[in-house]
């Protein structure tokens, strides 16, 4: 966000930020051509948004793009958000993995390894397969659309 001066089409600079300790904060601008100032005031429900979010009042210049900084800064990956814990206990109902098939799911990225397996379960629960190999994985990618992932 920037802030502009209506006469003189000049991006305004920033002068100042005062944080009076009630919960709220004020930022001042200036125009570089007209010394024209301008001050923003923020309740505290505003701060506390502008805060969680990670804004910087003031701005700063960055040496190269960074798109998405500051969704990026604020999420959290987990690398297991799809691994099942050991010793879980499997969904009633669901196939077993043979170790060629195991083998070949190890070859998926990690944090996409969770998902890929709960596909595979899914077509097989559905179509009545007690057991995923690699073949029933083949025709799970075929019938599902996945032949090129």
């Amino acid at each position: 966000m920037k802030f502009l001066c209506v006469d003189c089409d000049e991006q305004m600079t920033f002068e100042e930020r005062q944080q009076p300790g009630d919960g709220t904060f004020a930022a001042a601008f200036a125009c570089p051509s007209c010394g024209r100032k301008v001050a923003l005031l923020a309740n505290p429900m505003e701060s506390q948004l502008v805060g969680a979010l990670g804004v910087k009042i003031g701005g700063r210049v960055l040496d190269k793009e960074q798109p998405f900084e500051l969704i990026r800064g604020h999420m959290q990956g987990r690398e297991d958000a799809f691994v099942e814990p050991e010793g879980a206990v499997p969904r009633a109902g669901a196939p077993r993995w043979s170790p060629e098939a195991e083998a070949r799911l190890g070859k998926a990225p990690n944090f996409v390894r969770g998902m890929i397996k709960r596909i595979y379960a899914d077509y097989a629960r559905e179509r009545g397969i007690a057991e995923i190999t690699p073949e029933v994985m083949d025709r799970a990618r075929v019938a599902l659309g996945l032949e090129d992932m």
